[in-house]
């Protein structure tokens, strides 16, 4: 038994820390390949839930969900949780990141001077596919056609960004 008091803690709630733990590993499981692989798992976790997808009988489903709940005790849970809210725009920071880059796009769609500005302050940024976006979303938006640049260029900017989101 530890020394320390603040490493002892109740059945319950070393209970609620394990129910936890594999409510986030369903969530696992429901994630498509794609953003499961942008995910920090290790590799017996990352089998574990690639067979927990194929698995279709209930009670072998229910016990391979067990069974990632308690891989999940040796695993961080923190960087996962923090990649799947981002994945799904629920942390704070990331909807406010969102925002930010939809005020930029509008800000770039209707003045050519916030072009001019944001190169200036990107310099990784191209130019000329971005005045392209930018033109072809005008287009579109004139005809009224559906928004495929619009889109892409809101694309771009967010991979732009990237980096200095990742560098705070």
């Amino acid at each position: 038994m530890p020394d320390n008091s603040d490493e002892i803690r109740s059945k319950t709630q070393r209970k609620k820390e394990m129910h936890e733990l594999q409510a986030l590993g369903v969530e696992l499981v429901e994630l498509p390949d794609s953003q499961l692989a942008a995910l920090p798992l290790g590799d017996a976790l990352a089998r574990a839930v690639d067979e927990a997808k194929r698995i279709k009988t209930h009670e072998a489903k229910r016990r391979q969900m067990q069974y990632i709940g308690r891989l999940m005790r040796d695993v961080d849970p923190a960087p996962i949780r923090a990649k799947i809210d981002a994945l799904f725009g629920q942390s704070a920071q990331e909807t406010a990141r969102h925002r930010r880059l939809e005020a930029l796009r509008e800000k770039l769609l209707a003045d050519d001077a916030a072009l001019t500005d944001y190169v200036a302050a990107h310099a990784d940024a191209d130019l000329q596919a971005l005045r392209t976006l930018i033109r072809n979303a005008r287009r579109e938006q004139k005809e009224g056609r559906p928004p495929r640049a619009f889109r892409e260029l809101f694309r771009v900017l967010r991979s732009l960004d990237a980096p200095a989101a990742a560098a705070r």
